[in-house]
């Protein structure tokens, strides 16, 4: 029975202070003297040049530009021409960078902290308010002098194009039975 007011006590018996809990990573951290006194240098290793696939379509064109006809000519021409397609990994500049390129977006220039005091950006969203009010009034104005045509003034001024009859009629058609 435990005694009142008193935690259990656990069966088991803990290790000593030398011990560590979890596992043991063994590496070398001798601090800041290490740091500086013993660099971790990594060899490069070299880069193999990746070699691209030919690209047909560009040395067919260059030799129908050669004036080739024949099937023997354009293997000729295959054999002493290699061209290879370009790699699209490599940047539009090659391995060297512009100097005065910087990479992302450009920042957005800073809004003037004078102008939004004084509430300058809603007197220029007034000002073009109030010019579409203008203009759409001028415009209703103009629709209310004018009167709008009718489908039967319409066709007076755009009149529909004759038909030309024919006078021109089949024999057979010409007697044809009607039950009354």
């Amino acid at each position: 029975q435990p005694e009142v007011g008193k935690a259990m006590r656990n069966c088991y018996s803990l290790p000593g202070p030398d011990f560590t809990y979890g596992m043991y990573i063994h590496k070398r951290d001798g601090g800041v003297p290490e740091a500086l006194g013993h660099w971790d240098i990594v060899k490069a290793r070299p880069r193999k040049k990746k070699v691209m696939p030919r690209d047909f379509v560009t040395m067919g064109r260059g030799a129908v530009d050669e004036g080739c006809t024949t099937a023997r000519e354009f293997a000729l021409y295959y054999k002493y021409m290699d061209i290879r397609l370009k790699d699209k990994s490599i940047l539009k500049y090659g391995f060297k960078i512009p100097p005065g390129m910087t990479f992302g977006r450009p920042a957005r220039p800073s809004t003037p902290f004078f102008d939004i005091m004084q509430h300058r950006y809603k007197e220029l969203w007034m000002e073009h308010q109030r010019a579409q009010t203008v203009v759409q009034h001028e415009e209703k104005k103009k629709k209310i002098g004018e009167v709008r045509e009718n489908r039967t003034q319409f066709l007076r001024t755009h009149p529909l194009p004759k038909k030309e009859e024919s006078f021109w009629h089949p024999q057979r058609f010409e007697k044809v039975w009607t039950p009354h």
